[in-house]
């Protein structure tokens, strides 16, 4: 039954070098190689971490969504960072090391939550579909799907088979938080993985001050018309293999682009609650506004289905609303280990 819904390791390795051993992927920063890769070696499930030194750097912007204001000087102490966001293979294991059932095979608790529609509390999460024909005012591109969770990406019909290396995806707050403490671990901090992404750059993008970088792609993000095209000039049409495109400066893959991930932060519309309301709502925003519940988190980074014409939140200092209950096809995370 489909319902419309208009919203939206193990250990570290405490080494004295800033990177950990290069993930035994695909080859990585390469498309094309992660296009033609599948499966895991079984040395893949490992976590591979970063370090990053701390540091103190520009946070937010004044130049781009309401919600990123006001830029600010912020400082972060030196941190350990997944190297890449946490794949369905090394999700696979935990599962099988615990039993753990994420909120989206279990389904909502009504006494948690009373009051919502009854096909609400069903086991299931949130799907992008692309439109027949635009219809902005009901974002007909969210769609509530039953049985869609971290196997089933779409829905019923969909699976991961030969995807190991691919983010994990259909992960509520608390899936994620489950996680990174089985694994001896947290999840970054909104500072923390803004910092990480920026990789110690000053610019719009890890990179530069364009998407692109020579013509490259340096990002997975939606090509096309956004939400009726996608063509796909990127290498991938959903989620990449993770490593896919360049590392940055901290030897970090995918903190810009793929999938959106979880950090620790509440939500909250600026980056002070003493900031004035902007008299404008931004379209994406309204995914958040209606949500489920009222337990409103923070994911940092864009995904796959950001596009010059739509969500420009491919950027380090880009933020959004999530409702921590819901999960949906185009959110990941990442974890973090403090020394």
């Amino acid at each position: 039954m489909k319902v419309f819904a208009p919203w939206a390791l193990i250990s570290v390795l405490l080494a004295c070098s800033t990177v950990h051993a290069e993930p035994a992927y695909s080859p990585l920063g390469d498309v094309a190689a992660c296009k033609q890769y599948s499966g895991l070696p079984p040395s893949g499930v490992a976590i591979e971490q970063a370090w990053v030194p701390g540091g103190s750097f520009i946070m937010g912007s004044n130049t781009h969504y309401p919600e990123e204001s006001k830029a600010r000087k912020a400082t972060v102490d030196g941190f350990w960072i997944d190297r890449h966001e946490v794949t369905n293979a090394q999700f696979h294991a935990f599962v099988t090391a615990t039993g753990y059932k994420t909120l989206a095979e279990r389904g909502l608790d009504p006494a948690a939550f009373p009051g919502l529609p009854p096909e609400m509390y069903r086991p299931g999460s949130t799907v992008f579909e692309m439109p027949r024909q635009l219809d902005v005012a009901n974002l007909q591109w969210w769609h509530f799907v039953e049985g869609a969770d971290w196997q089933h990406p779409t829905g019923p019909g969909s699976s991961i088979d030969n995807m190991d290396n691919h983010p994990v995806v259909q992960i509520a707050y608390e899936d994620a938080q489950a996680y990174a403490r089985w694994a001896h671990r947290g999840l970054p901090n909104e500072a923390q993985f803004e910092y990480a992404a920026k990789g110690g750059s000053s610019t719009t993008f890890p990179w530069g001050k364009t998407l692109q970088l020579n013509g490259k792609d340096m990002a997975n993000t939606w090509t096309g018309v956004f939400p009726f095209q996608n063509t796909a000039s990127d290498g991938v049409v959903a989620t990449a293999p993770v490593g896919c495109f360049p590392e940055n400066a901290f030897h970090l893959y995918d903190m810009v682009g793929n999938v959106w991930e979880w950090v620790t932060d509440d939500w909250t519309p600026y980056h002070s609650l003493e900031e004035q309301p902007h008299p404008d709502i931004d379209l994406e925003d309204s995914l958040a506004t209606q949500a489920r519940t009222t337990l409103l988190g923070t994911i940092k980074g864009g995904s796959f289905l950001c596009s010059p014409s739509y969500c420009k939140r491919y950027r380090p200092s880009a933020r959004h609303a999530q409702d921590r209950t819901m999960g949906t096809n185009h959110i990941g995370f990442r974890t973090v280990a403090i020394p």
